[in-house]
C-alpha cells in the first residue's frame, strides 16, 4: 500500500497488521530513523535478542524462515534488513504469501524509483513502501521546531530561517545538530540567530550523498567532511562503498549515453534511473565531464575490491572505505586542474 505523507508518523508508531515495510529514498538518515521507530514500536527496543533479528543482505533468501519464527518470550518479532535491492523481491513475496507473524523492515537507500520490490509492496494489502527524501520548506521547519520542542526549547523566526538553510540534507545529521543546539541553549530558553550560528557546526546538513557528489567533482575537502559526518551518524564502511558504487554506476550509464548518442551532459543526466535529484543535476553534469566511461569502469572495479577487503576479518575497513572515496575525489580534482574533458 501507499501511504499519504500525513499518515506516515502514525503508521510508524503503530504499523498494525502490516507485515513488510520498505523504506527507500535519498535521505539515509531518515530511512534509519524511521526504521528504528518501527522496530521500537513493535519490539520495544532495538537490541532485544528475542524480538529483533538483523538479517544480512547476503542472507535474504532466509527471510521467510526468519519471519516465520516465534519469540520464546512472547511478543511480535521484527526482522530488519539493510541495503536491500530488488533481489529481495521473491523472498518478500514468499513472506507475504506465508502469513508469517513478524514485521519485516527493509532499508533500501539505493532503491530504483520503479523497482520490482517497491511495486510489489505498494500493491500488497499488508505491505508498505515509504519514500524518505530530504525535507525542505515547511516540512523541514516543522521538523526543526518539533526536535527543539522535545529538547525543551523554542526558536526565533530568524534562527529558524537560518537553520532551514543549513540543515535538511540528512535527517540523522539534522537531529544531532538540533539536539546539540538544545543542550547549548538550555531547557526553557529560545534559540536565537547568534546561538544557532555559534552552535551548528560545519558538518551540519552534509550527507553521504554530498560526499559522493563532492568526490566526483573534485571537492576533496567537502568529500572528507561529508564522509566524516556520515560515519559519525552510523554509516558503515560497506554501506558507504555501496552508495559510492551506485553513484558511479549512474554516472557510467549517463556517460555511455553521451558517448554513444551524442547527448550533452545535462541531457544525459535526465536519462538515468533512479532520476538525479534536481538540486544535484549541476554537480552530476560536472562529474560527467570529468569522468570518461573507461575511467568510471576502473573506479567501480576498485570500489568492488575495497568492499571485498572490508569483509575480510582483521582488515582496516574504515581506512579502506575512506581511502576509496578520497581517491575518487583526488582523481576528479586532478582531472579538473588539467582541464581534461
Amino acid at each position: 500500500m501507499k501511504l499519504a505523507a500525513a499518515r506516515i508518523p502514525a503508521f510508524l508508531r503503530e504499523p498494525g497488521e502490516c507485515r513488510v515495510v520498505l523504506l527507500f529514498g535519498d535521505d539515509a538518515g531518515m530511512i534509519r530513523d524511521r526504521a528504528e521507530t518501527l522496530v521500537r514500536a513493535v519490539a520495544g527496543s532495538l537490541d532485544d535478542p528475542f524480538l529483533v533479528t538483523e538479517l544480512p543482505r547476503e542472507d535474504i533468501k532466509q527471510l521467510a524462515n526468519e519471519a516465520a519464527g516465534l519469540s520464546l518470550m512472547g511478543g511480535r518479532r521484527v526482522v530488519r534488513v539493510r541495503d536491500v535491492t530488488d533481489a529481495a523481491t521473491e523472498p518478500v513475496l514468499a513472506v507475504l504469501k506465508s502469513k508469517a507473524p513478524a514485521l519485516v523492515v527493509l532499508e533500501g537507500p539505493s532503491m530504483a524509483t520503479r523497482s520490482k520490490l517497491r511495486t510489489a509492496l505498494e500493491a500488497a494489502a499488508d505491505g508498505a513502501a515509504i519514500g524518505c527524501y530530504p525535507e525542505e520548506g515547511r516540512a523541514l521547519e516543522e521538523t526543526i521546531r518539533e526536535t527543539l520542542r522535545v529538547g525543551g526549547v523554542g526558536v526565533e523566526a530568524d534562527a529558524l530561517a537560518w537553520l532551514s538553510q543549513q540543515l535538511g540534507a540528512d535527517r540523522a545529521s539534522t537531529r544531532a545538530e538540533l539536539e546539540k543546539l538544545a543542550l547549548y541553549v538550555g531547557v526553557g530558553n529560545r534559540v536565537d540567530l547568534d546561538a544557532a550560528m555559534t552552535c551548528v557546526g560545519d558538518l551540519a546538513g552534509l550527507s553521504l550523498d554530498d560526499a559522493m557528489y563532492a568526490a566526483t567533482t573534485g571537492d576533496v575537502a567537502t568529500a572528507d567532511r561529508a564522509l566524516e559526518a556520515a560515519v559519525a551518524e552510523g554509516a558503515a564502511p560497506v554501506q558507504v562503498l555501496r552508495v559510492a558504487m551506485g553513484h558511479l554506476q549512474k554516472l557510467h550509464r549517463a556517460r555511455l549515453a553521451m558517448d554513444e548518442q551524442g547527448l550533452t551532459a545535462a541531457d544525459a543526466a535526465k536519462t538515468v534511473r533512479p532520476p538525479v535529484f534536481f538540486q544535484k543535476v549541476g554537480a552530476f553534469s560536472r562529474s560527467l565531464m570529468l569522468w570518461p566511461a573507461g575511467t568510471l569502469a576502473a573506479a567501480m572495479a576498485a570500489l568492488a575490491e575495497a568492499e571485498r577487503g572490508c569483509k575480510r576479518t582483521g582488515w582496516p575497513d574504515d581506512a579502506l572505505c575512506r581511502n576509496a572515496v578520497l581517491t575518487l575525489a583526488r582523481r576528479s580534482a586532478a582531472s579538473s586542474r588539467s582541464g581534461r574533458r
